[in-house]
């Protein structure tokens, strides 16, 4: 038998399809890259705008063809599924699935085991718990690059966002079961480790928060960088500030969300921090970066989340985000247009802000963007900086920096490839990216 998985969403979707991949194989099923040629169809969903949820209704056709195709075809929604739009989706899923009960799914699939792939062997065994589908292990997808959950869940209940009423109440993996994943990861290869969570930086174990877990985490042997996404601002305390910038394998980015720049906007999202100490907290990081860093990281980057056009924000409101952008000095920002989602408090606003004048503030800040991030990627320009390769194309590299920007080079054909990291000497800045030659 096949299985195919299609991912829409976040890292933590992408992992959840790891450890859906690594149960799957267990049962001696091979993964398919089409649909069509596949006994069993997984769809990690995201909901956080109703154009993500869209892009799944669009399916709808493609899997009931692969149904008459095969008759055995199974199709199986998981991810981040709003309870309103269950009933819609049963109409051409056979299964709507939380992810959260994994282990269960042999059994209400009906799987018969089969010979396991080496290294899932404990799938098996006692450790795998019903309870917790953490302890499935995943099948990596990349051989370089590790997607490590360390909590799931959210208790913030942000006006916008789904997430809370889909993944449940924010809870934490043991601390041992994350250092023991990671250790595995980086045994196998591993050069980049991602701590995932909807709210990252809450997390907290026994007597184990997220500054003393990425403490444990540098403290693991081997030559790996590690990064985490997504903290909250509210949650970022001294201590997070102090290990990030002290901890040498966790890289000079940041990804903070502040989603408006506007106080009135923030407290309607419910967003528990003010303009003024958002700003203070990044004053306060990238300090600590000068402080305990030395060359290029004494640099940190910093992307964000910004949601335009949410209900009631007047004009005015909207240039007091375009004016924080330019104060902090992004390298990146996300920005979206608000999209109502049912469930969530501002689904009971107006949606009251035309769609075209979305459009034209996310055009603003995205040209304010452009300009900062030219700005940083200029200071690069004659200096040398360490690549992680993830593609290789003829006679073309491609990979990230500690800073997390792309950074693009020739190389001779097949000297190097994606997990190598490599020197290379930048000599031309983009807004969203860089250029340069190998040197090593």
């Amino acid at each position: 038998m096949n299985y195919y998985i299609q991912i829409f969403g976040c890292q933590m979707n992408a992992s959840d399809a790891e450890r859906i991949a690594g149960l799957f194989e267990s049962f001696n099923l091979k993964p398919t890259d089409k649909m069509k040629n596949a006994d069993i169809a997984i769809v990690a969903m995201c909901s956080v705008r109703q154009m993500a949820a869209d892009r799944v209704f669009g399916l709808e056709q493609k899997i009931k063809s692969a149904k008459k195709k095969n008759k055995k075809f199974t199709a199986i929604l998981t991810g981040c599924v709003v309870e309103s739009d269950k009933s819609r989706f049963a109409g051409f899923f056979d299964h709507i699935l939380d992810i959260k009960t994994l282990p269960q799914w042999p059994k209400i699939l009906h799987l018969a085991y089969g010979k396991p792939r080496e290294g899932l062997t404990f799938v098996r065994s006692r450790r795998l718990d019903l309870r917790d589908y953490f302890t499935v292990p995943p099948r990596q997808t990349s051989k370089f690059s590790a997607l490590i959950p360390i909590s799931k869940g959210c208790d913030n209940y942000c006006s916008y966002c789904v997430v809370p009423y889909t993944r449940g109440p924010l809870a934490s993996r043991p601390a041992e079961d994350i250092l023991a994943e990671i250790k595995s990861a980086v045994k196998n290869g591993a050069k980049e480790i991602w701590l995932l969570g909807q709210n990252v930086n809450n997390y907290h174990y026994k007597n184990i928060g997220f500054a003393e877990l990425l403490r444990a985490a540098n403290d693991i042997p081997g030559g790996f960088w590690i990064r985490f996404t997504s903290p909250h601002p509210k949650d970022f305390d001294n201590e997070a500030i102090l290990a990030m910038s002290k901890c040498q394998k966790a890289t000079p980015y940041l990804h903070l969300p502040i989603q408006s720049g506007d106080n009135a906007i923030l407290k309607a999202m419910k967003r528990p921090y003010t303009v003024a100490g958002y700003k203070s907290l990044v004053k306060k990081i990238r300090a600590a970066f000068k402080k305990y860093r030395t060359g290029l990281e004494k640099e940190i980057a910093i992307s964000t989340d910004v949601i335009v056009g949410f209900p009631g924000e007047t004009k005015t409101q909207f240039q007091n985000t375009a004016k924080i952008l330019k104060e902090v000095k992004y390298d990146m920002a996300y920005i979206s247009r608000y999209s109502r989602r049912a469930g969530t408090a501002a689904a009971l606003l107006e949606d009251d802000i035309a769609n075209q004048e979305k459009k034209q503030r996310e055009t603003i800040l995205n040209d304010i963007v452009k300009t900062t991030a030219l700005a940083h990627n200029k200071k690069y320009i004659g200096k040398s900086v360490d690549v992680l390769i993830n593609s290789v194309k003829k006679n073309r590299a491609a990979g990230k920096s500690r800073h997390y920007k792309t950074v693009k080079f020739p190389i001779e054909k097949n000297t190097i490839g994606p997990g190598d990291i490599v020197k290379v000497k930048i000599l031309k800045a983009m807004p969203f990216g860089l250029e340069g030659k190998m040197i090593r």
